[in-house]
């Protein structure tokens, strides 16, 4: 394990966005694992931004997303492939065919999510997953108590969570209750991992996923098991965290 910690959120984009697009300059057809909410906006900025100042193609790049509400179409503009493409695809020369979101309004969902993990296995697997982390301590939508074995699977979404995404929408009773996301076993079979966190508010759960037990109570904390994980955090978010400690441990 990693740990970079950035004095504010702009220099946490700015490392994300970095080891995204070493990635993609090192091996063009790289799958990306990709994230969405509020922390990887900047990163996409800065992705954008280097796009366009010629530094990285984007035309061979395989995209697969953590997760999609249930009952949402890629129309709604609440939903993740909604997101996905008014704040990075449009901007970018992604080939949209390429584009993997789960399906919010399939009619078989087990289908669904088979056929993802499917995809993704298909690809050569993930060669770096962009996470965030809930307040609660969720990666993808993959809630606490949610089996580690679990793969692409349809969640049942904590009170928590539906709290905290309730500023995205209208009224907290217009959030859905139910997303498709990724589960913690397609998550731990990415080759590389990034998780990105900014705030007060997610100081505590990113205590606990690296120093805590490792424990389905709080699903980030497997990540301490991972080869390959960093987490990049702003000052924040890293505020119960020892720095000199971590600056003599990590780097």
């Amino acid at each position: 394990m990693r740990i970079i910690c950035t004095d504010n959120y702009e220099q946490m984009s700015k490392k994300a966005a970095n080891i995204v697009a070493s990635q993609i300059i090192l091996k063009p057809n790289s799958v990306l694992g990709l994230a969405t909410g509020s922390t990887p906006i900047g990163m996409y900025k800065q992705l954008i931004k280097t796009y366009k100042d010629g530094h990285i193609d984007f035309e061979e790049v395989t995209t697969f997303n953590l997760d999609e509400y249930y009952g949402l179409n890629k129309q709604n503009e609440q939903s993740y492939y909604y997101y996905m493409y008014e704040n990075f695809f449009k901007y970018i020369n992604i080939d949209m065919n390429k584009v993997n979101i789960p399906d919010g309004t399939a009619v078989n969902i087990d289908s669904e999510c088979l056929e993802y993990e499917r995809k993704i296995r298909n690809c050569g697997g993930i060669d770096l997953q962009v996470l965030g982390i809930g307040t609660n301590g969720h990666i993808g939508f993959n809630e606490p108590d949610i089996k580690f074995e679990a793969l692409t699977h349809i969640v049942e979404l904590d009170e928590q969570t539906i709290k905290d995404n309730s500023r995205f929408f209208n009224s907290i009773k217009d959030v859905p209750t139910k997303a498709i996301s990724m589960g913690i076993k397609t998550i731990m079979r990415a080759k590389k991992i990034i998780l990105l966190a900014s705030g007060i508010e997610k100081s505590d759960a990113i205590y606990k996923a690296i120093y805590g037990k490792i424990t389905p109570n709080l699903p980030a904390s497997v990540l301490q098991l991972h080869p390959d994980v960093t987490f990049i955090l702003d000052k924040d978010a890293a505020s119960k965290l020892n720095i000199e400690k971590i600056k003599e441990d990590y780097l």
